[in-house]
């Protein structure tokens, strides 16, 4: 293949590192000089219009390769040993929380016969991540950011994949389908909210002994890149990640550090946020609830809270607001002045879930001082019927159940050869029957939370 070439050509350049004195691996650089002979408009250009039919196509499973040299690739591992411990350890005691993201190197993503320079790849994610590592799984999500390193090399000056300058590689980590991450985030783009383009992808990573097979992964568009640019008719409002205490919007919990900024990060401005806090947790909520709506809707896109509310909680997806504080966006929509919730990372939807499962229907159980936005709103009879009105249209729309069973069939067929091809150390499959299993754990799942939603009325 076309990379061996340039793999040759990376072994020959020089590549040091270097530890600073509290302990962070730094990446020095002596490759700069090569051409980009690959370069054409349409697939490399910060110019080019972001190409969802060649990148997010539905109906094929396509192929990627990264090839990162022998000493950069172990700099990644040496980095994830300093921060969880060895691979294959069980990681360190309990979940580290840490904000620090694993190292970028710059590496070569090769596609359909092209190649794209010095990209930026690194391992991705957070429990997930942690427990790959610790259970000495090999197959890791991975960020790609394709033009990390331009200042370290002008070739590739505002590199872009197809018009993407950010992709994710998602591991389909505990997931034995490995159709979930997909498969959700089909409902909610077919239910008609902002979230991101996905789709399935083999994955080979050369570093230095020739191509490996990673796995089947599934690729998915970034939030802050290609989703507030496409999905929303101005894309510079302040875009927010917000993980930890105060995303749970929970009264006095706010913490600007808590609403990581994406976009306008120079802007020490988040009274959008603070608005929020204040009208959801004001007294009118109760003493004059039409006062209390009025002021909400004009900060905070209930409509879309509210649909997306229905949607994530007749799929069931534990692993977000109302069990745990992260996996999620807001988006500030310049043309509504709006917060606009957007959901991220579904891995862990479509079943009833850890942490004493996913939330009921009716959300008994749930705090509502806990987690307001839920709660608060559920409580409000006019909040409620709306929301009630919104999971009727999703088991009759996107999450109808011979709709469903007919995609869980469609993509099984696309993607059982890949999937059961995993190799031992790169698989969270303990056999090819858990793949199978798996699957029709999907289609009785679909059943069950249509029986409980027609039961709920």
């Amino acid at each position: 293949m076309k990379y061996s070439f340039w793999m040759l050509i990376l072994s020959m350049m020089v590549f040091t590192t270097s530890c600073s004195s509290d302990n962070e691996i730094e990446v020095v650089f002596d490759d700069s000089d090569f051409e980009v002979t690959d370069w054409t408009d349409a697939t490399h250009s910060k110019g080019a219009d972001p190409d969802f039919d060649e990148v997010f196509q539905d109906d094929v499973v396509k192929r990627l390769d990264l090839v990162i040299t022998e000493d950069r690739w172990q700099t990644m591992l040496d980095d994830m040993t300093n921060t969880f411990g060895s691979l294959g350890s069980g990681g360190r005691s309990g979940l580290l929380d840490t904000d620090d993201n694993p190292i970028f190197v710059p590496g070569e993503v090769y596609y359909n016969g092209k190649q794209w320079y010095k990209v930026g790849l690194r391992f991705k994610g957070n429990s997930s991540l942690q427990t790959t590592w610790g259970a000495g799984i090999l197959k890791l999500s991975f960020k790609l950011d394709f033009d990390e390193f331009e200042d370290e090399y002008p070739q590739i000056d505002n590199q872009r994949f197809y018009g993407f300058k950010k992709l994710s590689l998602k591991n389909n980590y505990d997931d034995a389908s490995m159709l979930r991450e997909k498969a959700a985030g089909d409902v909610f783009r077919n239910a008609g909210l902002a979230a991101p383009h996905t789709a399935f992808y083999t994955v080979y990573v050369d570093h230095g002994d020739g191509p490996e097979y990673f796995g089947l992964y599934t690729l998915v568009e970034e939030v802050d890149d290609t989703v507030i640019e496409t999905q929303f008719s101005d894309d510079n409002g302040n875009l927010y990640k917000p993980d930890g205490d105060g995303a749970s919007f929970a009264l006095g919990t706010f913490d600007e550090d808590e609403f990581e900024k994406k976009t306008n990060e120079d802007e020490a401005d988040w009274s959008d946020i603070q608005n929020l806090f204040s009208v959801l947790h004001d007294d009118t909520r109760t003493s004059d609830p039409a006062t209390w709506r009025a002021e909400l809707d004009a900060i905070f896109d209930t409509d879309v809270f509210l649909k997306y509310l229905a949607v994530n909680t007749v799929i069931q997806n534990w692993d977000t607001y109302g069990l745990m504080t992260h996996n999620y966006f807001l988006y500030n929509n310049p043309e509504t002045g709006l917060l606009t919730w957007i959901p991220w990372d579904n891995n862990e939807a479509l079943q009833t879930g850890k942490r004493e499962g996913a939330l009921a229907l009716d959300f008994s159980g749930l705090s509502a001082s806990e987690w307001p936005l839920i709660g608060y709103l559920y409580a409000d009879p006019t909040y409620k019927a709306i929301y009630e009105s919104y999971m009727k249209d999703v088991v009759a729309g996107p999450f109808e159940v011979n709709y469903m069973q007919s995609l869980y069939n469609e993509y099984e067929v696309l993607v059982e050869p890949y999937a059961t091809s995993e190799r031992t150390g790169y698989t969270f499959l303990s056999s090819s029957a858990s793949f199978y299993s798996a699957i029709e754990a999907l289609k009785s799942h679909v059943v069950q939370r249509d029986f409980l939603v027609e039961n709920y009325f």
